[in-house]
């Protein structure tokens, strides 16, 4: 194991994110408002579905995607399995171009991470049109976007704390 990466063992690289997750969005969906502004809703999931994707094909990631998905759903009140699916399709893009993504500097990662979370946000934002038959606010919309995009630290932390782990996919 080299210096800085971590045993890969499901609970630290799965369960201790998906916790700190949970933790994240329950803290920032409090009716807390500074100035007459809400806190900002940005979707943590999305880093730790796109870092689960870049460090290593598991069969557990899409569950705990999948679950991350429904527990904002059930927080946030809207179609059970929105973020779901959405976040789903973002795990799935990164997945599919995980040999494209090996061996890339931050500036590449945090573009491709930019790409499918506009394929998520777009994603999500069709389907709550094919819902409630209306239009979500697009400046709403842009600013959650805005927010989970400067989130890519925390997967580029995720990646650099676990990537070098498993010396099969080096």
């Amino acid at each position: 194991m080299s210096g800085g990466a971590r045993s890969l063992e499901p609970w630290r690289w799965l369960g201790v994110p998906m916790l700190q997750v949970i933790a994240a969005t329950m803290l920032l969906a409090l009716p807390i408002r500074f100035w007459g502004l809400a806190l900002p809703e940005p979707v943590f999931a999305l880093p730790v579905a796109f870092a689960w994707a870049a460090i290593r094909p598991s069969m557990l990631a899409p569950f705990g995607v999948a679950l991350m998905g429904f527990f904002m759903d059930l927080l946030w009140g809207g179609p059970l399995g929105l973020w779901a699916v959405c976040l789903l399709i973002a795990y799935g893009g990164a997945l599919g171009g995980r040999a494209f993504m090996a061996g890339q500097g931050r500036a590449a990662m945090w573009s491709w991470y930019g790409v499918l979370a506009t394929l998520a946000f777009g994603a999500g934002y069709l389907f709550t049109m094919l819902d409630v038959k209306g239009m979500p606010s697009p400046l709403s919309l842009f600013w959650q976007f805005l927010a989970t995009l400067l989130l890519y630290p925390f997967a580029d932390r995720l990646i650099e704390r676990f990537e070098d782990a498993d010396v099969r996919f080096r």
